[in-house]
């Protein structure tokens, strides 16, 4: 599947359309059907600052969607290829973002958390989102969406750009969002949350998101 994905990418191969199961994806093309299992569910770290806030509350997300049973994966942004924007857009494809674009194939879910930049989500996740196999990546597949700002507001804003995107990507987005605010204040040197009322409101979507 991942071959495929990419050479379609390449070589502008017609992807007649898809067809999704519960657990795997069906592309149909000009040279025939292509099945891959969905094995796993992405934590993505909506940026590629090295030591971010954003991964410490992936990481957290992590440990409590855990707890509840499943297998999640934590994706930082900063493992993108340095030079992407010149070597994984308009149909050019790298190795060094092969085993990015395969897990991002494999997984059913995603939670995606969501710093504020600029009034709005990071230049770089929109990038990885432009980079990713279009439209096997995403398409009909889950999202919870996590905004988390250094100010009092907890990205709104970026989060409701965010969710136009998803939308375009015809992701079905969990109606429960969370914004955390102050986010420096939210969290211990060990990672964890210490505001209870924090604590109470992210376990409340992931609650959801394990119903989802």
């Amino acid at each position: 599947m991942l071959k495929l994905v990419f050479l379609a990418n390449t070589h502008n191969i017609r992807l007649r359309s898809l067809s999704y199961e519960k657990n795997s994806v069906s592309l149909y093309t000009e040279f025939g059907v292509f099945t891959t299992t969905l094995r796993m569910n992405l934590i993505i770290a909506g940026t590629n600052r090295e030591d971010s806030n954003s991964l410490k509350i992936a990481k957290y997300y992590q440990q409590e969607l855990e707890k509840k049973g499943g297998d999640w994966e934590v994706l930082s942004l900063t493992d993108l290829p340095s030079n992407i924007i010149s070597t994984d857009l308009y149909g050019q494809r790298s190795e060094a973002f092969a085993p990015i674009q395969e897990k991002v194939s494999e997984a059913k879910s995603f939670v995606f958390v969501i710093p504020e930049y600029n009034g709005s989500f990071p230049g770089v996740l929109k990038t990885f989102v432009d980079a990713c196999a279009f439209p096997a990546s995403f398409y009909h597949k889950k999202a919870a969406l996590v905004g988390v700002s250094s100010g009092k507001y907890g990205n709104i804003r970026g989060v409701d750009h965010f969710t136009g995107v998803c939308n375009y990507l015809r992701m079905h987005v969990l109606p429960l969002k969370i914004h955390i605010p102050l986010v420096i204040q939210e969290l211990d040197e060990d990672g964890q949350m210490v505001d209870d009322l924090t604590k109470k409101f992210v376990q409340e979507q992931i609650e959801e998101i394990h119903r989802f």
